[in-house]
């Protein structure tokens, strides 16, 4: 076996090394399962989870540098190292809490960096907690050294893992010295992705907070308020506010309804002006009969005893462009708008003009 030079200290520590890589490799397993059922179990959606177990000749590199250091194997405590990268700062804390729950840390050799504020300390501004992992979590008589072992555990959002990177690669980091424009260059871009990666977590927090509000807006009734967009739109459909007027429909033939997906006619509000959910509601009060009728008309001469859950939304858009006067060209830009462009919707609209004059919908 290689030494790589070493005095006698560290080539005892190195073959120590190699005694203790199975038990390295069976840690690696259960600090790797442990992270991934944290993220899985707590619903945190991250970039990534890595892991590692130091290379034989990366430890020699260490040793011969600073072998005087370690007395033992165990004081060497990135033999194992993993990483949590995460899409926002915020979220670094809570893994690093689900962490602290799971595993023992070390908190004297453990360390934040993010309170480290050097001009360039952006990519370094993780933490790392040095970790054991409890025999309440897991024990196998096989393999006793494991609850003793020390390992790390970094997390650290995606921004600064990249800017890591982008410092390993440009060898920053290796001693090499970078001219000053360079460098300069390098921490003008650390303060632009630094800023980056707080705007990320404060639009994402304005977003919640922007859900939450429209979601109590809507589940009081105070539908005048509430802008239509997506996420409003999935809100208000929960209450199911078409359901009276689809059942009504589907008595006319003791039909079953089909539940179908409302979201495709977002687009169709959107394209003919409805503002709010207060103008949805609007029309409902005011168009309800006319898409009844609208409705029932179709069926009538029909056998149908399925229809889909989108009939009342589809007849109370029609009695409106219908009655509001605006004929056959806007009739067939709803279809056009909910189908696809097509000549068939021309033919449709056209029946539907027809059906509407006959019912006295639209004189």
């Amino acid at each position: 076996m290689e030494n790589y030079g070493l005095d006698l200290h560290c080539s005892m520590l190195l073959d120590d090394y190699r005694e203790l890589l199975p038990t390295l490799h069976q840690l690696e397993k259960v600090v790797a399962d442990t992270l991934n059922g944290i993220v899985s179990d707590n619903g945190i959606y991250i970039n990534a989870i890595e892991h590692r177990i130091k290379a034989e000749k990366s430890l020699a590199g260490k040793l011969e540098l600073k072998g005087h250091k370690y007395n033992s194997i165990d004081d060497i405590t990135d033999l194992l190292g993993a990483r949590v990268i995460t899409f926002y700062s915020d979220e670094v804390d809570k893994i690093a809490a689900l962490v602290g729950k799971q595993f023992i840390v070390d908190w004297n050799n453990s360390i934040d960096k993010r309170k480290m504020h050097e001009l360039d300390s952006f990519g370094y501004n993780s933490l790392h907690f040095i970790c054991k992992v409890p025999k309440e979590l897991y024990f196998n008589p096989e393999f006793p050294k494991l609850n003793d072992i020390r390992f790390e555990i970094q997390m650290r959002t995606a921004m600064q893992h990249v800017w890591a990177t982008m410092y390993h690669d440009t060898g920053y980091k290796s001693g090499v010295e970078i001219p000053k424009e360079y460098l300069r260059n390098l921490n003008r871009l650390a303060g632009m992705l630094e800023l980056a990666d707080e705007q990320f977590s404060i639009i994402r927090t304005e977003i919640n907070d922007y859900r939450r509000r429209v979601q109590n807006l809507v589940s009081t009734g105070e539908f005048e308020q509430v802008i239509l967009d997506g996420d409003s739109f999935k809100s208000y459909l929960k209450l199911n506010p078409f359901d009276a007027l689809n059942r009504k429909i589907a008595a006319t033939n003791q039909a079953e309804i089909m539940p179908t997906s409302l979201i495709p006619y977002l687009e169709v509000l959107k394209r003919f002006h409805f503002n709010t959910l207060g103008d949805i509601e609007k029309m409902i009060k005011e168009e309800g009969d006319s898409a009844y009728q609208l409705a029932v008309y179709q069926l009538g001469n029909t056998d149908i005893d399925i229809i889909s859950s989108s009939v009342a939304l589809q007849n109370l858009i029609l009695a409106k462009i219908i009655r509001s006067g605006s004929g056959e060209p806007f009739v067939k830009l709803f279809y056009d708008t909910l189908y696809g462009e097509s000549d068939y919707n021309q033919e449709r609209a056209r029946r539907i003009i027809e059906d509407a004059k006959k019912l006295g919908i639209l004189k």
